[in-house]
Order: structure tokens, then sequence, then C-alpha cells
């Protein structure tokens, strides 16, 4: 599954409403590439996300040491992927980060596909179902 231009929602009430639109409009697109496929998330990159959003897989995480926690043993992040049933990753060019692309970009950049291979892993989620009842989400980043 590919998105590939996304904008923010506007939740105000209706008289900033006219006000957001016109900003809405003027605000350039975010290309981003939205994945459902597991072979699309390198753990390695992940393990460096985890870290970015500052996210612990410990239960029970050390709060005197929440700063400088260990980064996850990729083995055990490799299981955990392995048996999830829905992966979910997104992909976003690395000078798209701050949000805003930089007047500097040439017009050929901008219009060049994101690629879960060449470009930067910035969003992830995972779920674990029965395939009957339930299903729980983790390590939403």
């Amino acid at each position: 599954m590919e998105l590939r231009w996304v904008r923010t929602r506007i939740t105000k009430t209706s008289q900033q409403l006219n006000k957001n639109k016109q900003k809405l409009l003027s605000t350039p697109l975010l290309p981003v590439y939205i994945s459902t496929n597991p072979r699309h998330v390198d753990p390695q990159n992940l393990r460096d996300l985890c870290s970015t959003c500052n996210h612990s897989f410990n239960r029970f995480p050390n709060l005197k040491n929440s700063e400088t926690h260990e980064p996850v043993d990729i083995n055990k992040l490799r299981i955990a992927l392995s048996h999830s049933d829905v992966l979910v990753s997104v992909f976003c060019k690395p000078h798209h980060i701050d949000g805003l692309v930089e007047s500097s970009s040439s017009i050929v950049d901008f219009f060049t596909p994101v690629s879960p291979s060449r470009d930067l892993l910035v969003g992830f989620g995972r779920a674990v179902s029965d395939y009957g009842l339930t299903a729980s989400i983790y390590d939403v980043m």
C-alpha cells in the first residue's frame, strides 16, 4: 500500500476553517510511503527509530537511567517482527523530516517517489492477533 502525499487534518472551529483552508493550500505536501509489507522493515533502521523516539522495549524500564537506555537486541527485534501479524511502516525522504521541503531541493527530487529501499523509516507500528476476537497494537512510533 502506498500513500504518496499527505496533509494534516483541520480540527478547528468553523470560524477558523476558512483561514486554515488558505493556510493548508499554501503548505506544501509531504511525500510519504506507507507500507504493510514486512520485507520493507529493516530491523537495524527500526532500532534506530526506537532510539530516536526514545521507545523502550523493557517492560519495567529503569527510571533512574531513563535518558540512557540500551538499544534493543537486534535478534529479539527480528523475532518480534516475525511473530507480528500486521506491520505498518512509514517512509519519508530525509530532507522532509522537518516538515517542509527546503527551497534548495530540485523539482526532480520533489517528484521522485518515496521508496522504502532508499528513504528513511519515520514511523512504525505492529499488531498481534488471535484471528478471532482480539488484536493488540504494539510499538507505535
